[in-house]
């Protein structure tokens, strides 16, 4: 019995060896299969250790398989005939880290600085700055925007003008790419310099009134000083891309009406990616503009706009040594800003203002990039404003340097300079009419003195009109009954945009002078016959024009030659005209319907017939004295040398000894201060 019961036991014993063996076996043969129900202690076995291989093939580890880990193949892959890739055998317990061989030591010019503009951004919203804590923070009150504290909060205010060649900046551009970085040109880089290191703003300014700014490019050896102009390089805003496209497609095309290098559609607006003073006036007229034309868009996005730009230039105003040619240009754009809206005369905030910085910074007619864009605007919007209140203009022209010594032009290219002429013409002639006597007495006693200088600026502008060169004559002429569109006035097609401007001021001029002769009023054959020949030509530019470019001078050019008109086809036709471009402009122009209206009568006569040609009413007996108007020029005396000047809480003068520093590097230069070659430029006037 006792010895049965030990074969049993034996024979269980070699039964528990043989199949321990074969589960070895399978387990090599077979992948381990765990189930997520297994305890973690029995899917690791008796020992509590992980049998996952480490320096396992990649074959098995794609397969999913356990390998032996033989080599130079595991079993796995000599029976499925495969490849056994071998990783690599990374030891991670092994890892050492060394110093690197050599440290570049730290030198003087090393700067590093911390910016936080957290709090400004936060105080341009309602009770955005609250939530900042005020206790031991020394620079809490750089929101405030004091004039200590101007430097801190706006440090790229402080800095050479980045305009000093702009338009090779931008010239030799074919293209505009998203995500593109743009090379750190010398212009670019001068930036960030403090107070004690900068350069005269003056520096800037005549970098604009030089023929070639390479030459007179100034060399700065601090590398602090060569640092990119902080901003984006594209607009990533989808109301701040539609409000740009708006200014440069519908507003800067009349701005660049007499610049040829484009400055405000073309070139700034690259520029203003990098200064939010001028980026914030782009986007104040373009939401301007087109809260006119379209009623879906409410005037308080440009007016966010403005308010943002203004209080930036007025920080930027208490700056001794401020950019003041960026501030000169934020103020002329503002200025286009105010003179959209409708009341424009009781909204003149930056209208003197930006006069005053223009004069400030030398610029004037022998100026050239910027500052030249900016001198030809702003007195190119005075002059409309003469014509219409007739004022004489502030800035005596005689005084812009402009050369006037007249000889035929053989050669094209040059239609902007002939157009800054006419300019200039123009206002010697409002002047001349904004000056005629009032009482008879006067008037008769000093005729035959107005009359010779009467005859001095019939004759200038005749010289004009025979030197300017062929393309700012017609291309076109078509009689009234040749026009395919039926118009009452002739089809006269000029092409360049600046041929257009010319033309009008031209015979604008000359429409003037027909009604200003001090010893013939309009009413004599031959004034008669120069104001209404001169008239119709005004009215057939402006009638089949297709350029939106040239609408601020068709209008007051439109306004000023259908004074004379008789014909009630061609009075309705003006006003359709006036029309016209007040729905694609959105200006408040209505006015000048209503004083046409005054002017023809049609107040008392509603009902007035058409006249055929062949029954035409004489002409009406203009008077020779034009409608005063009670108010002056505005811009009068405008000067930050006088008492009442604009910014008077604001603004604090440039600093005079970087002005002498720039000329002193000017004459190391070879060249004269530019203030001594506006003495030496003298050209004779009229």
């Amino acid at each position: 019995m006792a010895g049965a019961i030990a074969l049993a036991m034996q024979a269980t014993q070699q039964a528990q060896i043989s199949e321990q063996q074969q589960n070895i076996e399978q387990d090599i043969q077979q992948p381990d299969v765990i189930s997520e129900h297994t305890p973690p202690a029995q899917a690791r076995g008796k020992s509590g250790k992980s049998t996952r291989t480490r320096t396992g093939c990649l074959t098995c580890r794609d397969r999913h398989l356990k390998c032996d880990e033989g080599s130079p193949s595991c079993q796995n892959c000599l029976k499925s005939n495969r490849e056994c890739k071998k990783g690599m055998r990374i030891n991670w317990i092994d890892t050492q880290v060394k110093a690197p061989p050599h440290l570049i030591p730290p030198t003087d010019n090393w700067i590093v600085e911390f910016r936080d503009e957290s709090r400004k951004t936060a105080s341009e919203y309602i009770g955005g700055i609250e939530m900042y804590p005020t206790h031991g923070l020394a620079h809490s009150r750089s929101h405030s925007f004091e004039p200590s504290a101007f430097h801190t909060t706006y440090p790229h205010h402080h800095r050479v003008s980045n305009y000093t060649d702009i338009s090779s900046e931008y010239g030799a551009q074919g293209g505009y790419a998203p995500m593109r970085q743009f090379p750190n040109t010398p212009q670019q880089q001068l930036a960030h310099s403090t107070p004690s290191e900068s350069m005269s703003t003056q520096a800037s300014v005549n970098a604009f009134m030089t023929p070639n700014p390479e030459e007179h490019q100034l060399q700065r050896g601090d590398p602090r000083d060569l640092q990119e102009l902080e901003g984006p390089d594209y607009l990533v805003d989808q109301e701040e891309v539609l409000f740009m496209q708006v200014f440069v497609e519908e507003v800067g095309i009349w701005m660049d009406s007499m610049d040829a290098k484009k400055h405000f559609s073309r070139q700034l607006p690259f520029h203003a990616l990098k200064e939010p003073m001028l980026l914030n006036a782009f986007l104040a007229s373009g939401a301007r503009h087109l809260a006119l034309v379209n009623k879906r868009y409410s005037q308080d996005r440009a007016l966010k706009y403005y308010d943002k730009a203004t209080k930036h230039l007025l920080d930027a105003l208490q700056d001794p040594n401020r950019d003041t040619v960026l501030c000169a240009t934020t103020a002329v754009i503002l200025n286009v800003y105010e003179i959209m809206g409708e009341r424009a005369l009781q909204r003149m905030n930056h209208i003197a203002g930006a006069r005053a910085l223009i004069k400030e910074c030398g610029w004037n007619a022998r100026a050239s990039g910027i500052g030249a864009a900016c001198f030809w605007l702003n007195v190119g919007m005075e002059l409309l404003s003469c014509l219409h209140f007739n004022w004489q203009v502030a800035w005596d022209p005689d005084e812009w340097g402009i050369d006037m010594n007249m000889e035929p032009e053989t050669e094209s290219g040059r239609e902007e300079f002939w157009t800054h002429r006419i300019v200039y013409i123009v206002a010697k002639v409002c002047n001349f009419r904004a000056s005629i006597p009032r009482d008879e007495e006067s008037a008769k006693q000093n005729a035959q003195a107005r009359y010779v200088k009467w005859m001095g600026l019939t004759e200038l502008v005749d010289r004009w009109n025979t030197c300017i060169p062929r393309t700012m004559h017609p291309m076109a002429y078509l009689y009234p009954g040749q026009t395919l569109s039926g118009s009452c006035f002739p089809e006269v097609w000029l092409i360049k945009r600046a041929s257009i401007v010319a033309r009008l001021f031209y015979h604008t001029c000359m429409c003037l002078l027909a009604q200003v002769n001090p010893l013939q009023n309009s009413g004599t054959p031959e004034m008669h016959q120069m104001l209404t020949e001169h008239s119709q030509l005004i009215c057939g530019i402006s009638a089949h024009v297709k350029d939106r470019g040239v609408a601020s001078v068709a209008l007051r050019s439109l306004a000023i030659a259908a004074e004379c008109l008789t014909r009630r086809d061609a009075q309705e036709e003006v006003l359709t005209i006036v029309d016209k471009i007040r729905t694609e402009t959105g200006w408040r122009v209505g006015f000048i319907n209503d004083e046409l209206k005054e002017k023809w009568g049609w107040n008392n006569q509603e009902h007035q017939p058409v006249q055929p040609p062949q029954q035409q009413a004489p002409a009406p007996q203009l008077q020779p004295h034009p409608r005063m108007y009670p108010m002056i020029n505005p811009l009068a005396g405008v000067d930050f040398n006088n008492a009442q000047h604009p910014y008077q809480e604001h603004y604090i003068p440039p600093n005079v000894n970087l002005m002498q520093q720039q000329d002193l590097i000017q004459a190391q230069h070879g060249t004269a201060p530019q203030h001594q070659q506006a003495q030496n430029n003298a050209y004779p006037y009229y």
